[in-house]
Parts: structure tokens; sequence; C-alpha cells
């Protein structure tokens, strides 16, 4: 019997509406109601931000569990991926915002210890390569709540370990030196590698502070003190790292992480596609159907469709975005590797009913790429 043509579906989230899994899942339903003989294979991806544990999951990776602090202390459940001696840690799935208990922002308190419960937890397990999704954060702590957790002693200038410290503001602010003697015996032989879409400084302008810590809650005075914090900070542990494009990332993890693990930056959708052999996945493939909520001018730097976009252009398979939205020109879609987009919005223009039946709009998009592409 003749096999019919492969479509992989390779979407990231659409944010407040659908997990990665529930679009492509929605996609294939419409797919297989016009074209029933096509073979789909799902392919949920993500950027290095919230959803990054689900996409490997999906992908047939083992899901763990553990009890870990939240951003502001609450004990609650953090999740990672692992295969192998390979963990994938999602910072949102630990201290994100998504854990912020009744969703109160706290971005003096916020901090990102329960992330480094949760890495002990994999290098305990005997995972060596370890990599972290940086996205969706409630902190702007510069990693140090994650590098305490991991064995870091903070210590103020008569050499005091510092704890029980009012705010994660005035603790930066007050660090003299650290004692890197206690870190978890497994960081020294580990890789760490960030993965992330954005490539933010620590400091200044564009940093951590100025671009995301307002969406934290943050207020210009509270913003003052972070930014003081994290500057003693870098002086601390180098200013150097804090120049890293990435350093910036997640309220500053990135530069921690940078600074006493020795880990390297990389977008966050290349590692996956990397991770889950994408290549190998999309060979023989007619068609690959990828998509966001919203397709527009930031998606091109680094967002998870153009990286599939690539990714499949360079294995030879045409590529096609469904969206909730975009704010592209048909020229920019072209350019950045699609060769058509289909918008949600096209089928239903007002956001809210747009987001509530994303769903079933999303069955109909599959249906309509199914007649151009497939049959």
């Amino acid at each position: 019997m003749t096999r019919g043509p492969l479509v992989v579906l390779a979407p990231d989230k659409f944010k407040g509406s659908l997990s990665a899994p529930e679009v492509a899942e929605a996609l294939g339903r419409g797919i297989a109601r016009r074209a029933p003989g096509a073979q789909v294979r799902c392919v949920p991806v993500a950027d290095g931000g919230d959803g990054m544990v689900d996409a490997f999951v999906a992908s047939g990776w083992k899901r763990v569990e553990l009890a870990a602090p939240g951003p502001t202390g609450e004990v609650s459940t953090a999740v990672y991926a692992v295969r192998g001696d390979t963990a994938v840690v999602e910072l949102a799935a630990a201290v994100g915002l998504v854990k912020l208990p009744g969703g109160r922002l706290d971005p003096l308190r916020s901090d990102t210890f329960g992330l480094g419960v949760a890495i002990a937890h994999a290098l305990d397990a005997g995972a060596r390569e370890i990599v972290l999704g940086l996205g969706g954060s409630a902190s702007t702590d510069g990693g140090a709540g994650l590098l305490r957790a991991l064995g870091l002693r903070l210590l103020d200038r008569e050499g005091r370990e510092l704890a029980g410290v009012a705010d994660v503001a005035t603790m930066l602010e007050q660090v003299a030196s650290v004692d890197r003697a206690g870190l978890h015996p497994a960081v020294a032989t580990a890789q760490f590698t960030l993965a992330c879409d954005v490539d933010n400084p620590l400091l200044g302008p564009a940093g951590a502070v100025a671009v995301y810590a307002p969406q934290k809650g943050a207020n210009p005075r509270q913003m003052l003190k972070l930014e003081a914090g994290l500057t003693n900070w870098a002086a601390v542990l180098g200013t150097g790292y804090a120049e890293i494009g990435g350093a910036g990332a997640a309220g500053g993890t990135g530069f921690g992480v940078l600074a006493v693990l020795g880990a390297q930056v990389r977008s966050g959708i290349d590692v996956l596609l990397e991770l889950l052999d994408f290549t190998t996945l999309v060979d023989g493939a007619t068609l690959v159907v990828t998509g966001e909520g919203s397709l527009d001018h930031q998606s091109m730097h680094g967002k998870a469709p153009v990286g599939v976009a690539a990714a499949a252009k360079k294995a030879g398979v045409p590529v096609v975005a469904a969206v909730g939205r975009t704010l592209l020109s048909p020229g920019e879609i072209r350019a950045a590797g699609f060769a058509a987009c289909y918008p949600l919005s096209d089928l239903e223009p007002d956001p809210a009913r747009s987001i509530m039946a994303a769903a079933n709009l999303l069955e109909r998009i599959g249906e309509r790429i199914a007649v151009e592409h497939l049959l």
C-alpha cells in the first residue's frame, strides 16, 4: 500500500491559549480530515521559555517532578526532562511568573533558588549536560538564588554569609565576595548551556532591569535598587560576563550561570532542534508546519518558528506557518523562509474570540493546509 505524504507539525505554544502539543494536535485533526492518508508527525517546539520541558516530553524524554521553592519560597512542583545524561531544566516551571502565589508580582522578594534545587536534583540523578531554558522569570536576582542552592556562599565585607536579607536587591548590594568551596561537586564536570531567545547584557538601558523588571512589577524606585544590586554583583563575579549577550536573560540568571558555572549561551530553538535530531525527523517529509501566537518582527530574532523554518529549509523541506496573527508583510514572511502563512485572525478578527476558539480555528487552518499543500 502506498504511504501518504509525511507532514511534520512543529509549532510553538500560542501563549495564553494553547500549549505547543495542543496546537500540533489541533492542526493534525484538521489535516487528517481532508487528507486522511497523510502521515502526521507531531514535534512541538519551544525557544527556551515556558513549554520547553513539555516539548521534550512530547518527543519521548522522561518527565521528572520534584518539590522545590517557587520564586517567593512557597514549595510547589518543578519539572525537568531527561534522556541519558542530559537534562533540560526550565526556569519558568520552577521559579517563573506562573509560580507566583495568586499571580501576585513581588519583584524584590522573588529569586531563582528553586531553579538551583531542580538543577541539583538533576545532577544528583547523574545528569552532566544541563540545558537551562530561560524565560518567563519572576525575579531579577542575577542568578544568585540558583547559585546559593548549588552551594555558593555569598559573603559581606566582614566575611559573614548573607542570610535573611530583606530583599534581593539589598542582598546583591551587600555582597563583597563569594566562597565556591561548597559548590555541588558535579558542577566541576557538568556542562551548562543557556537556551534563550534574547541577547540582552546584564546592565544598562538594554539590560535585565531596564527591559524586563517592569514586567515583573518593579516600580522606578525598585528598578534603581535592582540595577545597583546587579552592578555590585557584576563587580564581584566579573564585569566581563555582564557584557555577554544573554547575560541579562531571565533577570540576569544568564550572568550568574556564565560567571560561576562556565555556561555557554545558545539560541533556545537551535538547542531544542539539535537535541531532538530535527533533521532526522523531517527526512522524507513533504511539508513542515510551524507557528506561534504572534508572528512579528520579534520573531525574527531567535523565536521558534523562524528557527524551524531555517532547519526545514536546510533539509530541503517547504515550511508554512499557522499563527494567531502576523504583523509581517508578505515579503517579510517569504524572506523568513515560509512558503505561506495562515493567521487565525483571517478567520476570527476579534482577538478574544480567537483565543477562546483557537483549537477549532487551527483545525480549519489544518484543513486548508491539507487542501493547498497535500492534495
